[in-house]
This record gives structure tokens, C-alpha cells and sequence, in this order.
């Protein structure tokens, strides 16, 4: 087929280059230049593990290009993908701005049969809007039906998740549209829901919003495992070992972040207060998280002499988690924003990511280097198992707060460290 992927982020990108390694002809349209621009020459503007090997192949095979030509990309491609940014609005709710100039833009140009789909994570009710927007920029009406899509893709594990997709969800109330993308589809091995547009919408919000939920209920109970001396690790490895809880999302730690979970779980609270149905676990959700960091700031406070003034404080870690350069809602940047208030000295270290206005240096040696504590705030690999030792000869004081419960406790303290973890005895 000859699909458009609208919009290329980490989402578009990816779901191009999958489609592209299925064997279909794809172009990615985007408004941004530089980005088409970096893509044509075979360069990702992100950080995503694999994807730049899959683009180098597919940009040198031609079997996906890219173009800031709309008109022809909407009139050259039978499916049209809309994979552009619903940032969070001031109340809460999902900005549907980009998707409604999309849609226009469709509506504008589009000259024949078209199955436009949405796969940007939008609120319950989105694709009737779509198909508003795009009928109400026709000048001669032509058929065209509006698909439900949702991604389930983890920012660092992209296209692994493309590529071996737990679950494929369609929504759509049109036989010819569902036959398209039963087509589409038809290569990948995993469960495929064919349902209609509202219900596909609220699957990839209660999706993500469960899953904060299982990140905030760990982080709670951290809380009361740390009172109670329990390793919460102890406590989230038996409660895995039930297969209706599974291990996955229970892991203690300083709250989540990114592009995803936090806006999802904002927009879905709003949508449910629109309808007069608060959602009150999920506002328990959003103010576990919200706190979770000050966990970590009290911990370093009672432990390092009850006033963070003029200490130097190492922070490892900005991005909101390992394998990625997004710092959207990242924990660490809150945990900065905090210990700059307590007016502690700086210092901070990431692999991927770099940030101007932050005291930020190449390695992880000078960045420990006169400090009173170091801060795990991201679980990159790099920072599991450092040489501690020479870190101690060049730290002020030999203090560790791991914010990911990352570091080999037991290692650090038989080399003089003192450890706190999320909880972890």
C-alpha cells in the first residue's frame, strides 16, 4: 500500500519505518524542516535504539521518503496516518489543535477514497471530530472513512514494540476501512480488536492510566515499607509472582514521567469531570507522583544534616528513563527543581541528554567530583555498576540516593558508601 504518516516524531517515525519494513511504500510529511531535512539524510532528531539503522536502510532503498509538500502527499497515498503531538492543555484536557489542522489539511486536498487514521493518543469521541473537520474543508464531497488506531509504544523500546506488538486495537464502524487495515496488518502475530472508535480511543487511555496506577501504588507503599524497614523490592517481587498482577510497572522509584502517562492520565480525569464522574483513584495517581519525588528530598535532608544549603549534590540521570532523550515530566528535573529551592550546589550527568541552563558535564567522574551525595535519577545502564571506588576518592562525602533502587547496595556500602534507596533494606 502507499501509506502518508503525518508528523514525525518518535511515534510517526517509527510506525513509518515498520510499515516500510512490511514492504509499503511510505512518505513522512512534516511542517518542521530541519527534521525533514535530518530524515532525508538517513539522521534521527531523537534518541530511539534501532531506529537509526532501519531508517539508514529504508532512506537508501527509497522505500520511505519524506516531504513538506502536503498536497501531494495527501492526493499520492490511500492511507493517511495523523501521528502529531496532543500536547495537555491548561485544564487538563488533550490539545487537539495539530490533529485539527491535519484533518483540515485532508480535507483540503484529498481527491479520492481515503482511510484516515488516527494513531496520536486522542480523547474519547476524536475521530467524529476528525471526520467534521475533514468534511467541513471539502469542496466536493468524497468518501472517506475515519479509523481508531492507538499506539502502545514505550519511548527507548520503539521499535521492538512495533515490531512485536502485544495487541493490534482498530476502531472503526466501516466494513471497507476495517478490510484495509485488516491488510495492513496482516503480517504482525498478536491479537487483533476490531471495535469502534470510542471504545479504541479509551483503550489507549485506561491502558496508560492503569499502568501509572501500578507505578503510584509501588511508590505509596514504598512510603510505608521505608517507615516499616521492608525491602518494598521484597514486596513488588511476590506480588509479581500472581499472574493477575504480573511484574511489570510495580518497581519503586521516584514516579513517572515522560510524554505519555502524564498528560493521559490528566486528560482522561478531564474528560471523566466533563461528564460529571470524577475519577478519584486516578486524582490519587496524579498526587502520588506529583509528591514521590520529595520522598527522595526529605531522605537526603534527615541524612545529610536537615539543610541541603551549599551542598553539592551529583545528579545522574535527566531523562524521564533509560533509552531515551525525552525530559518531558522527568522525576530527576523535579528532584532539581527541589534541591535548587533547598539551595543545594548542582551537578548533573546524562548520557543522551543535554540541557544549557543545567551545570551539565561530560562524565560521570567530574560530575561526582567534590559532592556530598550522588543522585540516581535515571536507570540508565551506565550508572548500574560504576567504579564506586574511584568515585569515592572523588567525592566531599561518601553519599548515595538512589532514586531507581539501581545500585548494588550491598557492593557500595562494603566500599564505605552510605546507601538510601526507595525503600530498599
Amino acid at each position: 500500500m502507499k501509506i502518508l504518516i503525518v508528523g514525525t516524531g518518535y511515534v510517526g517515525t517509527t510506525t513509518g519505518l515498520v510499515f516500510s519494513e512490511m514492504g509499503h511504500q511510505v512518505t513522512g510529511l512534516d511542517l518542521d524542516d530541519n527534521k525533514i531535512q535530518a530524515l532525508k539524510s538517513g539522521k534521527l532528531h531523537f534518541f530511539e535504539p534501532g531506529l537509526d539503522d532501519l531508517l539508514s536502510k529504508h532512506v537508501a532503498s527509497n522505500q520511505i521518503t519524506f516531504t513538506k509538500d502536503a498536497e501531494t502527499a495527501i492526493k499520492e497515498n490511500q492511507v493517511i496516518f495523523i501521528c502529531v503531538g496532543t500536547p495537555q492543555g491548561a485544564d487538563g484536557s488533550a490539545d487537539l489543535i495539530y490533529v485539527k489542522n491535519v484533518a483540515e489539511t485532508i480535507g483540503t486536498y484529498m481527491n479520492q477514497y481515503k482511510v484516515i487514521v488516527t494513531k496520536s493518543t486522542v480523547p474519547v469521541g476524536t475521530a467524529d471530530l476528525v471526520s467534521q473537520w475533514v468534511s467541513g474543508k471539502q469542496t466536493t464531497p468524497l468518501p472517506f472513512d475515519v479509523v481508531s488506531n492507538p499506539e502502545f509504544l514505550r519511548e527507548g523500546s520503539a521499535l521492538h514494540d512495533a515490531l512485536n506488538p502485544d495487541r493490534i486495537v482498530i476502531g472503526t464502524t466501516s466494513e471497507t476501512a476495517r478490510k484495509v487495515m485488516r491488510e495492513l496488518y496482516q503480517p504482525f502475530n498478536c491479537p487483533i480488536l476490531e471495535t469502534n472508535p470510542k471504545a479504541s480511543e479509551m483503550i489507549k487511555y485506561a491502558s496508560n492510566s492503569f499502568l501509572a496506577t501500578k507505578i503510584s501504588f509501588i511508590n505509596e507503599l514504598a512510603r510505608l515499607c521505608d517507615a516499616l524497614t521492608i525491602n518494598v523490592n521484597d514486596v513488588s517481587t511476590g506480588m509479581g509472582f500472581d499472574h493477575r498482577i504480573g511484574p511489570h510497572f510495580l518497581r519503586a522509584g521516584m514516579g513517572y514521567g515522560g510524554s505519555c502517562f502524564p498528560k493521559d492520565v490528566s486528560a482522561l480525569i478531564k474528560t471523566a469531570k466533563d461528564h460529571n464522574l470524577p475519577l478519584s483513584i486516578l486524582e490519587s495517581v496524579v498526587n502520588v507522583n506529583a509528591e514521590q519525588p520529595l520522598f527522595l528530598i526529605n531522605k537526603m535532608k534527615s541524612t545529610l544534616g536537615g539543610d541541603l544549603k551549599n551542598k553539592t549534590i551529583a545528579v545522574l540521570g535527566l531523562a524521564f528513563k533509560a533509552n531515551t532523550d525525552d525530559t518531558r515530566e522527568s522525576p530527576s528535573l523535579v528532584l532539581i527543581n527541589h534541591l535548587t529551592e533547598e539551595q543545594a550546589e548542582i551537578r548533573t550527568h546524562d548520557p543522551v541528554v543535554k540541557i544549557k541552563d543545567l551545570n551539565q558535564f561530560n562524565t560521570i567522574e567530574e560530575t561526582a567530583s567534590g559532592a556530598d551525595a550522588i543522585v540516581i535519577g535515571t536507570d540508565w545502564n551506565d550508572y548500574r555498576d560504576l567504579n564506586w571506588e574511584r568515585l569515592k576518592s572523588l567525592m566531599k562525602q561518601p553519599f548515595i540516593f538512589d532514586g531507581r533502587n539501581l545500585v548494588d547496595k550491598e557492593k557500595v556500602e562494603n566500599l564505605g558508601f552510605y546507601y538510601v534507596g526507595v525503600a530498599n533494606y
